[in-house]
């Protein structure tokens, strides 16, 4: 049986394309509907990332998580034309969820080496911006969806 990247059964000839960053705002609809305090949401909001809660959080960090939203539909400053960039914001958000904006904008920077001017940098910057304005209340968990799609989503509109 032929299987794609992750394993997982493939479904027919071709790929199918995916509105990942549909998928990730309906995602944080769903998690804004369980209620969790801030700071919990922000490393569930990881999960879809492949980054998993308690020790091993930085193991799959380091590792750059599963693709579990693979797919497009990012506006272009922030989309390097893979399939991973739902998975690279939300294991940008569990990570400055878990060491604060200033050393997770470093690690993103310097160790991934994705510099501010690329749709990369620029991604990993609005993940640590979105995890600030959860973090400090700035941005409700019921408008966080809201944001996702007005400033990343290309379907946005």
């Amino acid at each position: 049986m032929r299987r794609d990247g992750d394993g997982e059964p493939a479904r027919g000839p071709y790929p199918v394309r995916v509105d990942a960053c549909a998928a990730l705002a309906e995602s944080i609809d769903r998690l804004a509907e369980r209620g969790y305090a801030n700071r919990r949401f922000l490393r569930e909001l990881g999960r879809a990332a492949g980054v998993r809660r308690g020790l091993f959080w930085a193991l799959d960090a380091a590792s750059g998580g599963r693709n579990r939203l693979r797919g497009r539909g990012f506006r272009r400053h922030v989309d390097d034309r893979t399939d991973g960039q739902a998975r690279h914001f939300a294991g940008t958000v569990a990570v400055a969820a878990r060491l604060g904006g200033p050393l997770t904008r470093w690690l993103t920077t310097v160790v991934l080496r994705d510099p501010p001017t690329t749709p990369d940098g620029r991604l990993s910057d609005e993940a640590i911006e979105f995890a600030r304005l959860i973090g400090t209340g700035e941005l409700s968990q019921a408008d966080a969806a809201g944001w996702v799609r007005d400033r990343l989503c290309r379907a946005a509109g």
